[in-house]
């Protein structure tokens, strides 16, 4: 047999396999919708159907005997039926993984966590099931992180309103007594009502910086400037509090090693962390006791810290104390303000690419601000 019978052979195998492969695209493109079981049968039919096409368009151009079609019709029949059957067991098989996967999926959806089902699987239902477990797992640590949020608003609202009333009932009090003409002291009521409408002005503005904070729309003006500047600042801002509550403040740092480290940072944000930090810690610790600020650098950032002399913060709270609306164990009690004064500082430092954290120290506790330090 010469090179062109060769050729010739195998283009009557091409030609009958490609009109066999043509027929089976279009049953499957006709059963796409359908299940994968479906389409597997289709395709080991279309194989068979490919080699018998091809075999017969051969063996009519070969003119092969009547009894050889036969035997090779006989064969691929045969090996159509094998064929079958093994394309529908494994398409069962898939079906039954699928199905199990999509009941997984299932209560999944409605609010539970997502259970891989048992049982091997090929590698694609495996990936899938690895991945919906992933995604179970971070929507439950979303469910939580919005529990707890919606617990803290909650409170929020609460000691909003409690502190809230508190001053506008003294104002109303003071301006009936003026109006009647009944105060003893009428510039005092005066003094008193503009230190009342002062807080309320605070704790508004409070609430706004927090809204600006929570919807990612602080502006911020980054320039450089030095630590040392920042300390000196909320150092002279927090004197006047200090004196009156009898509490000492005291600035630490290593030098010209802090102060020469440069920070890219909104000089007017910045300040008011650092106040909030300072008036915190004066407001916490006892008369005759210290509030230490301190300065240092670690790596590629500058770390400011706030030391005071509260006694320290329970265990269990130090998760909360960054949190809207936290005022510790003893808050609604405690003069100044509604618990979103270390909020504001978390996201004023997040902001800045930074992070605010929380330690007992003996004595009391020491707030922690890291910021990066600016390029050369």
């Amino acid at each position: 047999m010469g090179d062109s019978d060769m050729l010739l052979i195998a283009l009557y195998a091409f030609l009958g396999a490609a009109a066999a492969g043509l027929l089976g695209a279009l049953a499957l493109r006709a059963l796409r919708h359908r299940s994968v079981t479906v389409s597997l049968a289709v395709v080991a039919a279309v194989s068979v159907t490919a080699m018998l096409a091809g075999t017969l368009a051969v063996a009519r151009a070969m003119f092969l005997s009547a009894h050889d079609l036969t035997v090779v019709t006989t064969v691929c029949a045969m090996a159509a039926v094998v064929s079958l059957a093994t394309a529908l067991v494994l398409g069962r098989w898939v079906v039954a993984r699928s199905a199990d996967l999509t009941r997984a999926a299932r209560s999944f959806g409605e609010g539970g966590t997502f259970a891989a089902p048992g049982g091997g699987a090929t590698a694609e239902l495996d990936a899938l099931s690895r991945e919906l477990a992933a995604t179970s797992a971070r929507l439950a640590e979303s469910r939580e992180r919005e529990r707890a949020l919606d617990a803290s608003r909650r409170e929020l609202v609460a000691w909003i309103s409690h502190d809230l009333r508190t001053p506008l009932a003294g104002l109303r009090a003071m301006s009936e007594a003026l109006e009647d003409g009944v105060a003893e002291d009428p510039a005092r009521y005066h003094r008193q009502i503009g230190a009342e409408v002062d807080r309320l002005n605070t704790m508004v503005g409070d609430l706004f910086e927090l809204s600006r904070i929570h919807a990612g729309a602080l502006p911020l003006r980054p320039s450089r400037m030095s630590v040392y500047d920042l300390v000196d600042e909320a150092l002279a801002g927090a004197g006047p509090l200090a004196r009156e509550q009898g509490v000492k403040l005291v600035g630490e740092g290593d030098g010209d090693g802090v102060a020469a480290v440069p920070v890219e940072v909104d000089g007017k944000e910045m300040t008011r962390v650092l106040g909030n930090l300072l008036v915190n810690a004066i407001r916490r610790t006892p008369p005759d006791g210290t509030v230490a600020v301190a300065a240092r650098r670690e790596a590629d950032a500058v770390v400011v810290s706030v030391t005071d002399g509260c006694g320290g913060i329970p265990e269990e709270d130090l998760p909360r104390v960054f949190e809207t609306g936290w005022r510790g164990s003893a808050a609604r009690t405690r003069p100044g303000g509604a618990g979103l004064g270390l909020a504001i500082v978390r996201g004023i430092v997040e902001a800045h690419a930074g992070r605010a954290s929380v330690h007992n120290v003996p004595g009391g506790c020491r707030f922690e601000v890291t910021l990066p330090a600016a390029g050369p």
